[in-house]
């Protein structure tokens, strides 16, 4: 595996398009950084970390469906920056998604935070996925 952030991504959108409850990713510290953005504006109903024997850790997230329609809260996950083609944008160029409905994960030098927050902040860095 050559892209751990591209696994993860993969892993929920198949979970979803399976339509699981639950899904276990192996964890780092920048994927748990995503998972808590993804819980803070509504896409999952919860996650937690759990350590296991080799050290790694998992991540358990509980995917949010809703309840009438049984659609998914996430519609779609876009890796945008690859480890062949790495994507950067600084404070003024940081994209919207759907207008501002939809979620850019950008990682900053001040941390792993949404576009909306660093353009507040006024920082740019890798964009990381899209998520609307």
């Amino acid at each position: 595996m050559t892209d751990p952030i591209s696994d993860f991504l993969t892993r929920l959108r198949n979970a979803i398009k399976a339509n699981h409850r639950i899904v276990e990713i192996p964890a780092s510290n920048l994927k748990r950084e995503i998972t808590k953005i993804l819980f803070d504006k509504g896409y999952i109903a919860n996650y937690k970390f759990e350590e296991t024997e080799n050290k790694q850790g998992s991540i358990k997230i509980a995917l949010k469906y809703n309840a009438i329609t049984k659609e998914a809260a996430i519609r779609s996950l876009v890796r945008i920056s690859t480890p062949g083609l790495r994507k950067y944008a600084n404070h003024e160029t940081l994209p919207r998604v759907l207008n501002g409905l939809g979620v850019a994960i950008i990682s900053t030098s001040k941390g792993v935070m949404t576009d909306k927050e660093a353009r507040l902040m006024n920082v740019g860095g890798e964009v990381i996925c899209y998520i609307y």
